[in-house]
């Protein structure tokens, strides 16, 4: 039976765009680009050197989101995944990550898998916590923050490195790991690749398919909200300090100011 690898993705706003919150303090996803996160493409890339080690596997991406989110599928469809699966659902916006590792969580099962694979965030939230939610809903174990990552038989095994140590870690399938941007370079899309990925199936699922109800999820069922948000002021000249002999010494007064010493 072949090695069946879900990568969980995101469709997060372009970091470099004017990003903000709409009137309902939930993420404007209309007013800049959306691109797959970057911190997922290594999940991605990791997935299909596994997926290439083993000789006999399927890697399938999987993403909440809503239409545009496709393109983040896309983009790992083109890198070399095999198919993709889409959770869309209006009832879903303004969930939080509590509501969103549930609607995974049943879609990984609904798809099918012996091993996820995420980042180690998401460039949006940052919040890190997927991997150990699903690992829970899942009744998995979890290898977390894998800077190397591999499978041998029925084992994923992989190294951590810390501050202070470095861990050799592993755990027996099904489990749920996420890797770090240390872990390799993700490649490239080739045009062969972007070609084929138009042709590779992209299932759509909604809350009904998942059997979730939708107060479960969304703002109404969100564990954690947003109360209120102010835009960053926008950037002022800084301070010029002439140096005629006493340039340092106006350099310390200002950083004692600001209590940087």
């Amino acid at each position: 039976m072949s090695l069946r690898i879900v990568v969980c993705v995101k469709y997060v706003p372009d970091a470099t765009g004017d990003r903000r919150f709409a009137d309902d303090n939930t993420t404007d996803r209309d007013s800049v680009d959306g691109l797959l996160s970057e911190l997922d493409e290594y999940g991605v890339e990791q997935a299909l050197k596994i997926a290439e080690a083993s000789g006999d596997a399927e890697v399938t991406v999987l993403t909440v989101g809503p239409d545009d989110a496709k393109d983040a599928l896309r983009k790992a469809l083109s890198m070399g995944a095999d198919k993709a699966v889409h959770v869309n659902d209006d009832d879903i916006h303004g969930t939080d990550v509590i509501g969103t590792s549930a609607i995974l969580a049943k879609a990984i099962e609904k798809t099918g898998f012996d091993l996820v694979v995420c980042g180690m965030a998401s460039t949006d939230g940052t919040m890190g916590v997927i991997p150990a939610l699903l690992s829970e809903r899942l009744g998995v174990p979890q290898v977390t923050l894998l800077s190397e990552v591999g499978v041998e038989g029925g084992t994923v095994k992989g190294r951590r490195d810390g501050d202070a140590a470095t861990e050799l870690l592993e755990a027996s399938l099904p489990a749920v790991v996420s890797v770090t941007d240390q872990s390799g370079e993700a490649r490239y899309p080739s045009f062969k690749g972007i070609m084929a990925a138009k042709k590779k199936p992209v299932e759509s699922l909604d809350l009904d398919d998942l059997g979730i109800e939708a107060d479960e999820v969304g703002l109404a069922g969100a564990w954690t909200a947003v109360d209120s948000a102010t835009a960053r002021p926008a950037r002022t000249a800084g301070t010029i300090v002439k140096d005629e002999g006493e340039g340092g010494k106006q350099l310390a007064e200002f950083l004692a100011s600001q209590k940087f010493i």
